[in-house]
């Protein structure tokens, strides 16, 4: 067996889950986060197609002012993940000094949708702390937060429940759980294949045509989503989409402020200890064996798969996405959905779907569920706008 310490480049800070550390993180249950930037708060035509363009959602209503205008909402509007140009709710950047973080997934419930014009804040706050046992680096801590999103009215957008976890890097390399994945060789008919459903996407875009709620079936299969082989073009196209950066003295001072996220590369300069997912012997150190993508960014593609399929006049409530995996740089993710549900609830026509990514091995990398709720031809039911109040039932986000 090879020894994991034996190409290392740069050294990371070493941190431990120590009781200590963890009784630290659990007295800040209740505290408001300072806000990572926020990196883009404006949502103007040029913003929501930027987001877009970095998560390769080709859907005319997130992108075109013109297609928007004869739209039902008269106006393009954001992407549900819109928010995520704000922020990304859950991210590791509080507690554990010098421990790595992994973000984990989302819970959203949605309340209205983002259009030109409006400008977003947020608020998010710390929730829980648990400690776990897990294959990748052994004792392991999860942390939990909320985060609210509203609109310059203070209307509320979305809420989230966020989890991360934590884990020891040395721990991680040691374990060695992903030590055997080795990149994947495409034959140029599977990278045809490939090439062809991507660039094929807009076809399966349902748009204008309504999707009735009378015409789902339970057990339906949702079209595919094809994103890959991941590149560094996708995941620093998903930084442009976000607005993330900070460079110079505006990265020193953050430096300043949390040294243990930081580290100096050989030449000098440095870098955040999130760089694996541009920098293979980052990403080596922390237990994973090449570069990979951001979390938020798959849990865009499984929410552009469900806005694919449910058309213009859908009206997307839920999205929740566990990450289950890596998706290393090379690997294809295949986003996937399926009918589970068909019912009627505070008189809105609903239907929950399965969804989850798997990539060219047949791995899990993310699973999930969504709710929408689709026009339906039975007019004793009602029509859902921005706002509907239908409860879905979701367990407290605390």
């Amino acid at each position: 067996m090879s020894d994991p310490e034996a190409d290392i480049e740069v050294r990371l800070p070493e941190g431990l889950i120590t009781d200590e550390a963890v009784e630290k993180a659990r007295q800040m249950v209740g505290v408001l986060l300072r806000p990572e930037g926020p990196y883009l708060q404006d949502a103007t035509p040029d913003t929501m197609r930027n987001f877009c363009n970095g998560i390769g959602d080709v859907n005319p209503l997130y992108r075109d002012m013109e297609y928007g205008r004869r739209s039902r909402y008269g106006t393009m509007v954001g992407h549900p993940m819109f928010p995520y140009v704000w922020g990304w709710p859950g991210r590791t950047r509080w507690g554990f000094p010098g421990v790595h973080g992994f973000f984990a997934g989302n819970d959203w419930e949605f309340f209205r949708h983002i259009r030109p014009g409006d400008r977003i804040n947020g608020i998010e706050r710390v929730l829980a702390v648990e400690l776990k046992e897990g294959r990748f680096s052994g004792r392991m801590a999860i942390q939990y937060t909320e985060a609210y999103f509203t609109n310059q009215r203070d209307e509320l957008i979305a809420r989230v429940l966020a989890w991360c976890t934590r884990h020891e890097r040395q721990a991680a390399r040691e374990a060695g759980k992903h030590r055997e994945v080795q990149p994947h060789q495409y034959s140029p008919q599977e990278l045809e294949t490939i090439e062809r459903l991507v660039l094929t996407e807009a076809e399966r875009v349902r748009g204008g045509q309504p999707r009735y709620w009378e015409d789902v079936a339970e057990g339906e299969e949702l079209p595919p989503v094809i994103r890959g082989p991941l590149s560094l073009m996708d995941t620093i196209g998903f930084l442009v989409g976000c607005g993330r950066g900070e460079t110079h003295g505006l990265l020193l001072a953050r430096v300043g402020r949390h040294p243990e996220h930081y580290y100096r590369r050989p030449e000098g300069g440095v870098e955040y200890t999130g760089m694996g997912h541009h920098r293979e012997e980052v990403a080596r150190q922390v237990g994973v064996p090449g570069t990979y993508d951001y979390g938020p960014q798959r849990v865009s593609w499984l929410c552009s798969l469900v806005t694919n399929w449910m058309g213009d006049t859908g009206v997307l409530k839920r999205l929740r996405v566990e990450l289950r995996g890596f998706n290393l740089v090379g690997d294809t993710t295949w986003c996937r959905g399926r009918v589970s549900r068909k019912y009627v609830k505070d008189g809105y026509a609903l239907v929950d779907i399965d969804i989850w990514a798997e990539n060219q091995r047949g791995e899990r990398t993310a699973t999930g569920l969504a709710t929408v709720i689709l026009p339906p031809r039975d007019v004793s039911l009602k029509l859902a706008f921005d706002g509907t109040g239908v409860e879905l039932g979701l367990p407290p986000v605390r």
